[in-house]
């Protein structure tokens, strides 16, 4: 399934107009530009770091992608080879909130622009940009619609994804929020599953034994939450629960097709990756991003059954 939709993605990225190829892009290259993913094997890192290849390429760069699989001693590495190689920028989803500041002073010590996409660092000064989601207004976008959904009522478990990324907490405090309001809901349970869809399986598992008469799940990702359908349906226990994720992936957006999962938050990911090499080039040329500030949040919107239509690129919807 991950290989398929793997080609799928790859052969969306190539046909999406991100960027007009300027005409000296088909001459000698600009430079590289190091792109340190995090894992490709999920299709929403994998759109990222092949849509920014695209857009890099397609004004003039050599282009690379790595990934650090959120392993902080492997993004450093990454990091010393993209100095190594002379990269004229490095876009960057950091592996950990604090852990990857250091590798940042680095490739900045290096006079290499530091554009952050997906997930934020700790510190605000040494990137030039930082590109990511409206992650407590996807997870409120979401909560909102997963409890009326839920009938504003009933015992629910939660997957949330690594506690080393900030966006985990972030979509939790943002679910939290929301869901607060609505006294007739439990949470009966919580753990973490780290982004990941096997995770999410055993995880599911686990809190199914713990409690045996849930109604919903809430998840911090679609890989997770895909997770959760699969141990629900192995259990024979998944016709009626309510099950909710974060990111628009091609694999959720089938299911929310299916009326398997009942939405998914779309990230725009396509949008911000190609920002992100736009702003490097633009420092690149004039010694500034072009934006008004480092932080740049990018607002999520809602996939449902009613709209999944519209979805047809990979992480974009069609107004």
């Amino acid at each position: 399934m991950l290989k398929t939709t793997r080609r799928k993605l790859l052969a969306a990225v190539s046909l999406t107009p991100l960027l007009a190829a300027p005409a000296w892009a088909q001459s000698k290259s600009k430079g590289l530009i190091t792109i340190i993913v995090n894992d490709p094997a999920n299709p929403y890192w994998f759109t990222e770091g092949e849509v920014a290849k695209a857009a890099a390429q397609k004004l003039g760069y050599t282009a690379v992608v790595a990934a650090h699989t959120g392993d902080t001693n492997t993004e450093s590495r990454l990091i010393d080879t993209a100095i190594t190689n002379k990269s004229v920028a490095i876009i960057l989803d950091p592996a950990n909130a604090s852990g990857s500041v250091g590798a940042v002073q680095k490739a900045v010590a290096a006079k290499i622009p530091v554009i952050l996409v997906n997930a934020e660092i700790n510190k605000e000064g040494l990137a030039q940009a930082q590109l990511v989601s409206n992650n407590a207004q996807g997870a409120a976008l979401g909560a909102q619609h997963w409890a009326e959904l839920m009938g504003n009522k009933g015992k629910y478990v939660e997957l949330v994804g690594a506690p080393s990324d900030n966006n985990a907490a972030t979509r939790s405090n943002g679910f939290k929020t929301v869901l607060s309001q609505y006294p007739d809901l439990a949470k009966a349970g919580s753990e973490v599953a780290n982004w990941n869809r096997t995770q999410g399986h055993n995880k599911m598992q686990s809190l199914m034994q713990a409690n045996a008469d849930i109604k919903g799940v809430i998840s911090g990702n679609d890989e997770m939450a895909l997770g959760a359908i699969a141990a629900l349906k192995k259990a024979g226990t998944f016709n009626g629960i309510v099950v909710g994720g974060f990111d628009g992936s091609p694999d959720s957006v089938a299911s929310v097709k299916a009326g398997e999962l009942a939405y998914t938050v779309l990230q725009p990911v396509a949008v911000f990756a190609a920002a992100a090499v736009q702003q490097a080039d633009t420092f690149i040329r004039t010694g500034k991003t072009g934006a008004k500030t480092e932080k740049q949040l990018f607002d999520c919107m809602l996939i449902t059954k009613a709209n999944a239509a519209k979805y047809s690129a990979p992480f974009v919807l069609d107004k």
